[in-house]
């Protein structure tokens, strides 16, 4: 079990793997071996733990005093994060619309970006005496918030109006484009309202 670090080598960067020195990262990732090798196989796995997004979770719980934090990003709950499958982790770069896993690639230029694991933003809010309120995915986030119905407020026969909204609003929650990728998670402190944008598609039991 290793952390994976850069180096310089050959006029470039490179992958350098070295021992975790982070008591921190090195539980976590003791913790997560039973989900990435459920037979405890020794196996050639590659992923990510994001470290500062737990410790910004709980700073947000420490700072709230009451209300709601809602998050919205692209993620999986840890089951599907850490699936023996998800061998490379989701580690993506992007360059000028370009999608590729090269982070060495144009170092500076790029926007190198990872999924969210879910399930450990619960934990960490959670820890910090916040209540889970909601977690699903965009779709029905805004379906549940009435998106259709700003959308209907446009006359379908305004088509110079209606055709770029209803492209916008189908970006936002097709399977195939943000709609199912793209997660919404909600928690809350001495808040006691329901929240209509969790009404259906509740998927907290993936977390």
């Amino acid at each position: 079990m290793l952390e994976r670090g850069v180096t310089w080598q050959n006029d470039q960067f490179a992958w350098q793997d070295r021992v975790i020195q982070d008591q921190e990262l090195l539980t976590i990732a003791q913790q997560l071996t039973p989900e990435i090798s459920p037979d405890n196989q020794p196996i050639d796995y590659v992923s990510e733990i994001n470290l500062a997004a737990v410790h910004f979770m709980r700073s947000l719980a420490s700072t709230l005093q009451q209300g709601v934090i809602l998050l919205i990003d692209y993620g999986f709950g840890r089951s599907e994060y850490y699936h023996p499958q998800r061998n490379q982790g989701t580690l993506m770069c992007h360059y000028r619309h370009h999608t590729h896993d090269d982070p060495f690639y144009l170092p500076g230029l790029q926007d190198i970006t990872s999924h969210i694991d879910f399930s450990a933003i619960t934990q960490a809010g959670q820890s910090g005496g916040l209540v889970l309120l909601g977690y699903t995915t965009q779709a029905y986030f805004l379906l549940n918030c009435g998106i259709t119905g700003i959308l209907a407020q446009t006359s379908a026969e305004d088509t110079s109006h209606y055709l770029p909204q209803s492209g916008q609003v189908q970006k936002l929650v097709s399977p195939a484009e943000m709609g199912e990728l793209f997660k919404v998670i909600a928690f809350g402190k001495n808040f006691f309202e329901p929240l209509s944008g969790f009404n259906t598609g509740d998927m907290s039991r993936l977390l």
